[in-house]
């Protein structure tokens, strides 16, 4: 088989691979505190004898985007939007996970959570006692004011982390976690913007025409494919002659 066909299919692959990061994008525009994802992919020697000059496409664990999103008030006080390059710290399926999501939810048993998974506070899982009104500070600390109480009481502070420096991906959930497994650092320095939420920083247009780009990339891969096929076609008529 003409060698040319290996680097015109590895190619193919990469870019249908890419088009799916890039739908999923798409699919998340609007989902608020949305990290896009960012296909990356290096070049690979094909290795063996006669395939020296050789090479593919490899694929790499996807990477994300940390540009920040456009921030709304929403009035909410469980709300929230993180400044510069901070994250919520979640439950994960396997241990600690990161988020930008800000929109907190509270069960009947007064436990905090983000899209389904504990939020978690300096302290361990966040749980509000019964309460009748709760504020989120600044620094992420948490303050109720208790049932049938008027003073207000502080029951925990957001455990937020800095992701500065780190290599991170998303798990298959779609949490953020660092690309080694490490846990991120607590960062007293993360700011909270309580009653408001974070957008997606996923750019419809940037996406569209990535989608365009890799369309055509896909369509030169095939040529590429029945160029090599046509080549070893011509080569088998040779050596049968």
């Amino acid at each position: 088989m003409d060698k040319l066909i290996f680097t015109a299919v590895s190619g193919a692959e990469r870019t249908l691979r890419a088009q799916q990061v890039r739908a999923n994008n798409l699919a998340n525009a609007d989902t608020p505190g949305f990290r896009a994802n960012i296909e990356l992919a290096s070049v690979q020697a094909m290795g063996g004898y006669g395939y020296d000059d050789v090479h593919l496409s490899r694929t790499e664990a996807d990477s994300i985007s940390t540009r920040a999103g456009v921030i709304r008030e929403t009035g909410r006080p469980l709300d929230v939007a993180l400044a510069g390059n901070g994250y919520l710290a979640v439950e994960g399926i396997d241990g600690e996970a990161y988020t930008r999501s800000g929109a907190i939810a509270i069960d009947a048993d007064g436990a905090l959570s983000v899209n389904g998974r504990p939020l978690l506070g300096e302290g361990g899982a966040i749980v509000l006692p019964p309460h009748t009104a709760v504020d989120i500070a600044n620094d992420g600390t948490i303050s109720v004011i208790p049932e049938g109480g008027t003073l207000s009481q502080v029951i925990d502070r957001l455990r937020l982390v800095s992701a500065e420096g780190a290599e991170l991906t998303k798990n298959e959930a779609g949490l953020i976690v660092t690309r080694n497994g490490d846990p991120l650092a607590l960062d007293p320095n993360v700011a909270v913007r309580s009653r408001a939420l974070e957008g997606s920083n996923v750019s419809a247009v940037e996406e569209m025409v990535a989608v365009m780009a890799l369309n055509r990339s896909f369509e030169m891969q095939m040529k590429m494919f029945k160029a090599g096929d046509s080549m070893n076609e011509s080569g088998n008529r040779l050596l049968g002659a």
